[in-house]
């Protein structure tokens, strides 16, 4: 009788040929999702064959047709649709309800701007630190996988500090704070820059459970003038400002920092936040001339009641 090895559950659970892999997870008590009923409605049972996909039957003619509208790479099955005749190690794709949510939730798109136009924004770029390295040591749907989870919540804290994701690239992300002309756009910028690395922090046991590593990020922040309209049916932002964000996230790999802001959006939240760090005659790939830099630890709202500053030259 063959042998269906579930992670990142750590269970063995005998089955025969005929049980599918679902029905195996369902009788040991294993949590996974179905929606559909196992009836290949839907794909939010995948599962990822890690060892003995030749045990494997093939694809049933239902799973097929959504394997292919889906794009799935082959070692990614339909628990409601696979049975073996081997020994089979899953590992199920969708684990919790942060995962269900993204599985099923629709692409969703906002109403770009139709004409150009000149804002004071503040300018949050974020970028995983190392994904080149964690990625290569993974097949690409976990790779996807991965920065579709790391993108929805990074995506949830900023709409929730009403910021807008303006752009993805690679595995980084670009967010505009200020497009509804607040006057508190820095403090949100900032706000939501601490709470993604918080939250990076808070779920790394997530990719070190399945994957046995993980990853942080580093957020850089600037406020000034872009130009934001429509190129090629998106919304975007153009301007010097938008450079100077990304090298000021880019700094973060030089000066051993995580959250780094600039002072224009120091200016605005001196009050508010705990600097750890002030560099001067910071100097900027790209950019002329030496500048200032400040690294944000945390929130000055009963968080950090004090702060050491430690003013450097050049690092």
């Amino acid at each position: 009788m063959p042998t269906i090895h579930f992670e990142p559950d750590g269970k063995k659970i005998a089955a025969s040929t005929s049980e599918t892999v679902l029905a195996a997870a369902l009788r040991a008590g294993i949590p996974t999702a179905h929606p559909c009923g196992g009836d290949a409605r839907c794909s939010i049972c995948r599962v990822s064959i890690e060892e003995g996909l030749g045990h494997c039957a093939p694809m049933t003619e239902r799973e097929r047709v959504l394997s292919e509208q889906l794009g799935f790479s082959p070692e990614v099955r339909l628990a409601c649709q696979t049975t073996a005749a081997g020994d089979i190690k899953v590992r199920r794709l969708v684990v919790d309800e942060d995962d269900l949510e993204l599985t099923q939730r629709l692409d969703q798109s906002s109403e770009p701007f139709s004409i150009g136009e000149e804002k004071e924004l503040a300018i949050l770029f974020a970028d995983i630190r190392g994904f080149t390295e964690f990625s290569e040591k993974l097949p690409p749907y976990d790779v996807i996988y991965i920065l579709n989870r790391y993108f929805y919540h990074m995506g949830k804290i900023i709409s929730a500090h009403d910021g807008s994701i303006e752009n993805y690239i690679g595995d980084g992300l670009m967010a505009l704070f200020g497009l509804d002309y607040s006057p508190s756009a820095c403090f949100r910028a900032v706000s939501a820059g601490l709470r993604m690395i918080e939250d990076i922090a808070r779920n790394r046991h997530h990719f070190e459970d399945i994957y046995g590593m993980s990853f942080q990020i580093g957020v850089g922040i600037h406020y000034g003038k872009v130009v934001v309209g429509t190129v090629g049916q998106r919304m975007t932002a153009i301007g010097d400002a938008v450079n100077f964000a990304s090298r000021i996230e880019s700094a973060n790999k030089d000066y051993g920092t995580e959250l780094l802001i600039s002072e224009a959006v120091y200016h605005q939240v001196a009050e508010k936040c705990a600097v750890t760090r002030t560099i001067e005659n910071a100097v900027m790939k790209g950019k002329s001339g030496t500048h200032v830099l400040y690294a944000v630890q945390a929130l000055n709202e009963g968080i950090l009641s004090a702060h050491e500053r430690v003013r450097t030259n050049g690092g």
